[in-house]
Formats: C-alpha cells, structure tokens, sequence
C-alpha cells in the first residue's frame, strides 16, 4: 500500500473500533488491521460490558441492534470455602429503568462483529487476518507505519494507535512497553454452557432479558491469587476461572483441574445442572495495575486498552476501559491532525485526558490491591475455611451453646493465624481498597 493513509489501527477489539468510529465519522481516513478471520474471533465468549462508554461512541446503540444478551440486574459477590461459602448481594429497582442497560453481557464474537460493522458504515476500512510484524520508522525513528505478512505489505500512516491486546508483541519488541512479568497478568479459561433461558430465568430469579452477574473470591482458586466469576446469557451461562500467573507457575495447578471442581462446588453445581458444555476458551487478563500502564504515546503512536494495561480487575473492567482510552486516543489524534504534529507532543492530549478521567483515578485508587493479594495468601486458603467453619457451626443445632462455639472457633483461627496477622490483613486490606 503507497498511499500514506491518516491512521493505522492495529486491533479490531472495542479500543481500536472505538477509536476507529469516531475517526472515521469525522472524515479521517482511517483502516484497522485485524489479524483474527473476523473481529472477535480471538476473544472469548461472555463478559458484562458497562453501557456508558458504548453510549459515548454509539448514542443509540440498543436502537441500532447492539448484540446484548441479557440486561445485568444483579450482581452478587460470593467468598468461598471448598465445601461452602457466603454470598453478598445488591438489586435494584433503577436496573429495570431508568439505569437500564447500564450493565450488560455480551458475546464477543457477536459484538466485536457488531462494533465493526458501526465503524464500516463511517468510512473506517477494517482488514482482518492480516497480522501487522512490525512498525515502519523513518530516520528520526518516529514511527510511520505499519509492516504486515499480508498482500497489504507496508501500510504508511501518520499516526499508528496500538489495540492489539495485553500481550501485544508490538509494545514490547518496539521497546514501548517492557516485557510482561508473570506477577502483572493472570491466565483463565472460560466455558459457555448452553442452558434453555426459562431454567436460566428460574434458577436466577430474573425476568426474560434479565441476568445476573456474580463475581467469586476465595479457595476455588486453590491457594493462588486469582478470581472466578458466573454471567448470565440469553440461553447459555459463562464460567471463568483464573489465577495470577507467577501463582499458576509456582503451584502447577492445571487451570482444567481448578474449573471441573468449581463446577461442582455446592453453590454452583444447582446452577449449571444439565447444562451443555458449549465453548471452552483460554485468555490473558492484564492485573498490573497503574504501576506496569507504559508509555503512551510517543512520535507517530498511541497505546490503548489491554495494550497500555487499563484494567480494573476487581470491578470487571477492561472493555468499557478499553473504549473510553479508544475514544480519548481518536480525540487527540484528530487534534494533531489538525494541527499537523504527529510528535509525542502532538499527541500528549491522550495522556491528559487520561489522567483526568475515571480510568487513572480508580487505578491509582487500587494501585496497591495486587501487591497486598500476593502478599496474603490466606485469603484464599484458610481465611475461607475458617469463615466457612464458623458459620456452619453456629447454624448448627446440636446441644451445645453459642458462647462454647465461639470459643472453639477463635481457638481454630489462632491456631491457624495469629491475632497480629489477622488485624495486619485486615488493616492492608481496607488501606488497599482506600
């Protein structure tokens, strides 16, 4: 390709098309390199996507066919022990209308697909299985453009946006971006079980388009630091399970092995009983957090979504995170253009508007969560159990008294914590979560 295009757009995920819609809707010729067979065909099915990014892009979205599988009504955290565990959770009415839509979940075959096509019909061109190798420098080694594997060849571009995901090896081979440490990304699997929607709608206690959403802490990750969660779809539910990945390496627990016995666990096999297994799939999740987000931007680039590690792990955040940085980067692009400075300069505005928006206020806000994680592993090993314990037995009925089964309990827990380490969790805890 000779012609010197305005923007190359290295991945089709909701970043990339975020930023490609507004670009192209504004005239700026604009093309996204895709290298799956179709956008979304290297994401796994099922997420909760939060609605008020997507509005941001695509005002009318539900009205325009958006892909929405079920209108999150509920959200329920569970702590588990391996034979139990409590449950917290919140509905409400505002869910059903008002603040309808403000959570949803998704297919992301189906909605990356989707988000293409609104892109397509501004003038953005999307070619997808072409893998981009390389970024074309020129003497200063400010970059412009693209190297693909493809017939496309070179692409020349006056500014190139990288969307490629949290383990883009453009970041890193281009020195963007430092190779990712084991201990900043987890590893999970995810299955989609088919499930006729009337069982979903009775086992869920939720109306038809209505689903729940529940995220999961505890032992079902074995003793690793990590995180499951259950969504609810039109006619299918999505389980996942993950752990931090130095965990994973450390423990060699194989992921197969943590899911068939979550699967069974008391609080979710009533939920999944006779369900089809449909889709099984394996991704990374970027969990570094505001220390591991790189460089930015720089002469002739910007970095968005997973790429530039904008990820909210505790409230499943990364897609709406990942639009709302498309959505900056696509602003300060059409600033440079304008002003005909593709320099690091030309391009700050991304960063500023970043810096002042919700997604490095609540990264900062969490900054020191992973860290405390790693550093009490009892959280999800024995503080579950002795939880678990304490509960079972003073709703156990069996002659003897409550103050004699308190005194038991605290003799357990001192047993397997000391008082000093229990307050200490405790305090890093809510200081973690400040």
């Amino acid at each position: 390709m000779q012609e010197t295009i305005d923007v190359a757009i290295v991945g089709a995920g909701p970043a990339g098309i975020s930023a490609a819609c507004l670009l192209a809707g504004q005239g700026v010729k604009t093309l996204v390199l895709e290298r799956g067979a179709y956008p979304g065909a290297k994401n796994a099915s099922g997420g909760v996507l939060y609605g008020h990014d997507l509005a941001r892009i695509i005002p009318d979205f539900v009205e325009r066919g958006c892909p929405i599988e079920r209108n999150i009504v509920e959200s329920r955290l569970w702590y588990l022990a391996k034979n139990g565990g409590y449950s917290l959770s919140y509905r409400d009415r505002s869910f059903f209308a008002d603040r309808r839509h403000n959570a949803f979940t998704i297919g992301r075959a189906l909605f990356d697909r989707w988000f293409a096509d609104q892109a397509g019909e501004r003038g953005a061109q999307v070619l997808c299985g072409t893998v981009v190798t390389d970024l074309l420098r020129d003497n200063q080694r400010r970059i412009i453009g693209v190297r693909t594997d493809g017939s496309v060849g070179d692409v020349q571009a006056k500014i190139v946006l990288l969307a490629d995901g949290v383990n883009s090896p453009l970041a890193a081979c281009a020195g963007f971006r430092p190779e990712m440490k084991p201990l900043h990304v987890s590893l999970a699997v995810k299955e989609v079980l088919e499930l006729p929607e009337e069982l979903i709608n009775e086992r869920f206690n939720v109306g038809a388009g209505d689903g729940v959403a529940i995220d999961i802490l505890g032992a079902q990750s074995n003793g690793m630091n990590g995180m499951a969660a259950i969504y609810t779809n039109r006619s299918s539910l999505s389980l996942c399970i993950g752990a931090n990945l130095a965990d994973l390496a450390k423990h060699r627990v194989p992921l197969y092995e943590m899911l068939d016995e979550f699967k069974q666990h008391p609080m979710v096999a009533p939920l999944i009983e006779g369900a089809i297994p449909k889709e099984y799939t394996a991704h990374w999740r970027a969990e570094g957090g505001y220390d591991t987000i790189p460089q930015l931007c720089g002469d002739g680039f910007l970095i968005a979504g997973d790429s530039a590690m904008l990820c909210n792990v505790l409230h499943r955040e990364g897609m709406n995170m990942a639009m709302a940085s498309g959505n900056f980067a696509a602003r300060a692009i059409l600033q440079a253009l304008q002003s005909d400075d593709f320099t690091c300069n030309g391009l700050k505005d991304y960063v500023l508007r970043l810096q002042q928006s919700y997604i490095f206020k609540d990264l900062r806000k969490y900054r020191t969560l992973g860290p405390f994680l790693q550093h009490y592993p009892e959280i999800f090993s024995s503080l579950p159990e002795l939880a678990s314990e304490a509960a079972r037995e003073m709703l156990t009925v069996n002659g003897v008294s409550k103050k004699a089964k308190q005194h038991l309990i605290w003799q357990d827990v001192r047993r397997q914590l000391s008082p000093f380490r229990l307050l200490r969790l405790f305090w890093k805890g809510g200081r973690s979560l400040h």
